[in-house]
């Protein structure tokens, strides 16, 4: 009995922590949801840079993957090299938006996953190369969209994603 409470103590302890609180815990977010298996009728992918004044900020592996709720949220990632996957069980449009929710971090103009720009600095984003200037959260997620979200200086074009390897 004490180690059950010692425990569930470190349990409920560990949801309040500002990080843990934002990652879904198996519930819907934005009308997604997370199933025992991966969806079978939408099968995309695309991928992600996150860079924070130059330096990249790690996109990890299993967000949409909560340990706790053994499932599987429809837009997901599994391995650390910023590759998204969508695996549906029904065609709709996801978007950069709904990533973020369901990885738990902000997206915005003034913080991109805790990356903030500095006074007189901007959030850059690329699409395939392309500059985008509206709102972030409102990206439209098709098949191999590659994203560069650029957090202050410097804002070069980026290098094209070319190592789908198959996805």
């Amino acid at each position: 009995m004490k180690l059950f409470v010692t425990v569930a103590a470190l349990a409920a302890f560990s949801c309040l922590s500002p990080v843990r609180a934002a990652v879904p815990a198996g519930r819907p977010v934005d009308g997604i949801r997370c199933d025992q298996m991966e969806g079978a009728v939408l099968h995309i992918h695309q991928h992600l840079t996150v860079l924070d004044h130059g330096k990249p900020v790690a996109i990890p592996d299993d967000v949409g993957r909560p340990l706790a709720a053994q499932c599987l949220y429809w837009i997901h990632t599994h391995t650390p090299d910023g590759i998204i996957h969508i695996e549906a069980p029904r065609f709709r449009t996801f978007t950069l938006g709904e990533f973020f929710d369901v990885w738990g971090q902000p997206l915005g103009k003034a913080d991109v996953a805790g990356a903030k720009p500095g006074n007189g600095e901007h959030v850059a984003i690329w699409l395939s190369g392309r500059p985008y200037a509206g709102d972030p959260r409102k990206i439209e997620l098709p098949q191999h969209l590659d994203v560069t979200i650029e957090v202050g200086p410097p804002y070069a074009k980026p290098a094209p994603f070319t190592a789908w390897n198959g996805n």
